[in-house]
């Protein structure tokens, strides 16, 4: 700009005045239309934001009642509800109705709280893990990645086919069916069967 304004107070003919006129309007509208863009991009951004926590995402879910209905029984709404980040992988409809008849039922009783309860958390990551960042994670360690859940437990997630499978620590596998439903605490990735921790 120093340099401009020394061009600027020079001795110009009038056709130099034209000229120099003309090339500072345009790095003004450059530098305002620079501004615009940026204030778009940031509008776009905010308004995209997801506004819904990880809880409400599935209650929103037709193929996710059982999943919400264990959340509930297992006393974790508050817990999913807040700030987090969390990743949760989160069985459908029909992965519970792979488990042994009635065992859902047996899982949503009141005295079995505790058990449900681990394993809803054993389905939870803290931190916010997206397809992108899981299957990095997965090349960078030779092919498998070990997922610290927060029951404590291990998850163990590879690829196949392109897809990400997660197995448990009993040898069940469940494969990631739909990724990134992103929330405002984190983000959910939809899996096809119910993992079992050890314990």
């Amino acid at each position: 700009m120093a340099s401009l304004a020394r061009l600027w107070n020079a001795p110009h003919s009038p056709m130099e005045v034209t000229h120099l006129m003309f090339h500072t309007s345009k790095t003004v509208l450059a530098a305002l239309v620079a501004t615009t863009l940026s204030l778009s991009a940031a509008t776009v951004l905010a308004q995209n934001a997801p506004t819904q926590n990880i809880v409400e995402v599935a209650a929103g879910s037709s193929n996710h009642t059982t999943l919400v209905a264990a959340v509930k029984a297992a006393g974790l709404v508050d817990t999913l509800s807040g700030a987090g980040p969390f990743t949760v992988f989160a069985p459908s409809n029909a992965a519970f109705d792979k488990l042994p008849s009635g065992t859902v039922d047996t899982l949503l009783k009141p005295e079995n709280k505790d058990q449900l309860g681990k394993i809803i958390t054993y389905h939870v990551v803290a931190g916010n893990v997206d397809a992108h960042d899981l299957i990095k994670l997965i090349k960078q360690n030779g092919g498998k990645a070990e997922l610290k859940t927060v029951s404590r437990d291990t998850l163990t997630a590879t690829l196949k086919d392109g897809k990400v499978v997660l197995t448990d620590e009993k040898g069940g596998t469940a494969t990631v069916t739909t990724a990134d439903l992103h929330a405002a605490n984190g983000v959910i990735h939809v899996i096809d069967s119910v993992l079992l921790p050890n314990n």
